[in-house]
């Protein structure tokens, strides 16, 4: 069963929830290689480091009990005051994501949200609507899919291994096969976002959030404008 996921907490009490961003450090020819080219090893950083900032941003300011970063690599002047870090385990994504609700568990017996960085354009109001069923125990589950085929949120009331370990990642049926695997659970409905992995992606994220970090590293780089219509002016 699949419900749509609405309404944000009010006033008071934070939920009784974590959410955990699965991340890598921003380290030149360690992440978005997919943009390179056009981008340079190091704008491409640049642009993994802003959309990470966004997305810690935006979960600095949701209505949580406990924000976890699961970091491959240092932590660096991109990570706000209010997160718990912890060390990625296991080999392959799936890995990595079944051990990363695990270990949030375990510090904190509390739902779990699981986010990663390549969605800068996330609002606490988003992350609001996947928590609150779970707090409640409206849902068991919440899932957020992605334009391409993946899965940009899970969230678990209860972490189980077997909901996750064996998904196929960073494939276009990605998210079909998550969300099979959460069958005869309640599942919390999320919109669709692009994340960022091509040129065409950022530029339309970029365009979307034009006040964001994102865009002044988009622009930076020499892609679309940090405000306004949406222009490409890529450098030589």
């Amino acid at each position: 069963m699949t419900r749509n996921a609405s309404g944000a907490q009010g006033a008071g009490d934070p939920l009784p929830v974590q959410v955990i961003v699965i991340a890598k450090e921003p380290v030149p020819g360690r992440v978005k290689t997919r943009l390179t080219p056009p981008f340079t090893p190091a704008e491409a950083a640049a642009l993994a480091e802003a959309a990470l900032a966004d997305t810690l941003a935006a979960v600095a300011s949701a209505p949580v009990a406990r924000r976890v970063l699961a970091l491959d690599g240092a932590p660096g002047g991109w990570l706000p005051p209010g997160f718990d870090v912890i060390a990625q385990r296991g080999g392959g994504l799936d890995e990595r994501i079944a051990a990363a609700f695990a270990d949030a568990h375990a510090a904190l017996p509390v739902p779990a949200v699981l986010i990663g960085m390549d969605t800068p354009q996330v609002t606490p109001d988003l992350l609001a609507a996947a928590a609150a069923p779970l707090a409640s125990g409206d849902a068991d589950a919440a899932f957020g899919p992605a334009a391409d085929g993946g899965f940009w949120l899970l969230g678990l009331r209860e972490p189980d291994p077997a909901l996750v370990l064996g998904v196929p990642m960073s494939r276009a049926d990605t998210g079909a096969h998550q969300l099979g695997r959460l069958a005869g659970l309640r599942v919390a409905a999320l919109p669709e976002l692009t994340d960022v992995d091509t040129f065409s992606e950022a530029e339309l994220i970029a365009a979307a959030i034009p006040g964001s970090r994102f865009a002044a590293a988009f622009s930076l780089a020499g892609g679309v404008q940090a405000s306004g219509p949406m222009t490409l002016t890529r450098l030589p």
